[in-house]
């Protein structure tokens, strides 16, 4: 592969913005010039004239769903489709969220089926592993999940119907912290939403305004506290909670924090930080949001953007989960607790953040790099090769033009679902260029690369 120069670029890492260039040799970035510093001659490198745009490292979306079996349907973008979209937002790296497997299924089941799923990626990928059952071969596999497979992360849920119990979730964070394993957690009282649902819907309620009521912020925050307090007696095990989407659940989370606990990761999604509740009035258009947890008051999303600029929210992922609206999501027009939970996203991750964010004032820009890739990358072990534009890493970037004006529209996206939730956004700021190991694989909204050559990512766990 030709070495490329990068030149006439405002860069941005996760702790500085400078104007310079970035050399690459082969698939990694070889060295960092800064403005005024001698640049290696033509004939050793091609060059890219960045025209003076940002480039940020490639982004890391640690919480997709792509080609995800719900026992009924399947998400709409497959690994192609979706890392192609992926890809054309500035997103270089998924770590995909696995399905359910079959009833009683060995740990390493999911991912040998996802290895197969992924072959059709074009951007780096890993994988969560999924624990919907517990006992003693589950755990002993962990360290098989971890040894053979290369994935440091385990996900449980606290809802659905593989939920755990809290003597299993605490098995289950007991092993974590043996083994130095990232332990995902969706947060919500299954209880309290159990009974919430079927009360809605035995007084006719099943319209998509009574989604939110049935999951209620207090849902979240209980489970949320609930999760942390475990994790403290697992020896502060290291927790990540994801799709963080209320006030009520950053209380929780504050207040762990405060008595000293350690190892907790919080991640929250640009649904949460730009869409709020009012999306469910409309009896019709409230399915294209029925996803969990769901969209919140404008007092979340405002505490929300506060804890990201200080640094209590960490990561953002998208929960990328796409139906189509026309037809899937059809399912729930009677009866809202039959719709397929989930919405697309991960086209529009970077731009979001860097509109909504950093032109809004709200972020700085290394903020938005801290939280769209280079956290993500350290919390599940893909760093120093992914997350940030340094010497050694992979040469993932995306440049933006960060004065271009548009309006989000279904039709321009490339997500393979007919609807976006972000219709009608007006945003500043846009992803032109895609580099994913040095070559480049998007521009203008145009995918350049080859289905299939995204790697598997293989990740390490945290020092024990």
């Amino acid at each position: 592969m030709q070495n490329l120069l990068i030149h006439n670029a405002t860069i941005a890492t996760s702790s500085e913005v400078f104007r310079g260039g970035v050399l690459v040799e082969g698939e990694k970035v070889a060295r960092l010039y800064r403005e005024g510093e001698a640049l290696p001659s033509p004939t050793e490198a091609s060059r890219f004239d960045a025209g003076g745009h940002l480039l940020l490292p490639g982004g890391v979306d640690a919480h997709t769903h792509f080609d995800l079996d719900v026992g009924f349907t399947r998400a709409s973008d497959d690994f192609y489709t979706g890392t192609v979209a992926a890809a054309l937002g500035g997103t270089t790296t998924v770590i995909d969220h696995m399905a359910f497997g079959p009833p009683g299924c060995a740990l390493c089941h999911q991912p040998a089926v996802y290895h197969r799923l992924a072959q059709r990626a074009v951007v780096d990928y890993g994988f969560h592993g999924v624990v919907q059952h517990v006992n003693d071969e589950v755990l002993a596999d962990m360290a098989r999940l971890r040894d053979d497979e290369g994935i440091s992360s385990v996900k449980v849920y606290l809802t659905y119907d593989y939920k755990l119990e809290d003597a299993d979730v605490l098995r289950v964070l007991q092993r974590a912290k043996e083994l130095g394993l990232t332990v995902c957690v969706h947060c919500e009282n299954d209880a309290a939403i159990t009974a919430l649902r079927a009360q809605y819907v035995r007084e006719g309620h099943t319209q998509a305004r009574y989604h939110p009521l049935s999951r209620p912020a207090a849902a979240e925050a209980e489970a949320v506290f609930r999760t942390l307090m475990l994790a403290h007696i697992a020896g502060d095990a290291h927790i990540y909670i994801v799709h963080l989407s209320s006030k009520r659940g950053l209380a929780a989370l504050q207040l762990a924090r405060a008595e000293g606990q350690k190892n907790i990761t919080a991640e929250t999604c640009p649904q949460y930080l730009s869409l709020t509740d009012e999306k469910y009035d409309d009896d019709a258009e409230g399915l294209k949001y029925i996803m969990s947890p769901p969209l919140r008051k404008p007092a979340d999303v405002d505490a929300l953007w506060q804890a990201l600029a200080a640094g209590e929210v960490d990561t953002i992922g998208t929960d990328h989960c796409p139906f189509f609206f026309a037809t899937q999501k059809q399912r729930g027009a009677g009866d809202f607790t039959q719709c397929p939970n989930g919405a697309p996203g991960v086209e529009l991750r970077m731009a979001l953040l860097f509109s909504e964010g950093v032109r809004a004032g709200r972020i700085s820009l290394p903020q938005m790099v801290r939280c769209c890739c280079t956290t993500p990358a350290r919390v599940f072990g893909a760093a120093p090769a992914k997350g940030d534009i340094v010497p050694g890493a992979d040469a993932d970037f995306v440049l933006f033009d960060p004065d271009a004006e548009w309006t989000v529209r279904a039709e321009d996206l490339h997500e393979n679902v007919d609807y976006t939730p972000y219709e009608g956004m007006r945003l500043r700021g846009r992803p032109t260029h895609t580099f994913s190991r040095g070559q480049l694989i998007a521009e203008h909204g145009v995918f350049l690369g080859n289905e299939g050559r995204g790697r598997y990512l293989r990740r390490t766990a945290h020092p024990v």
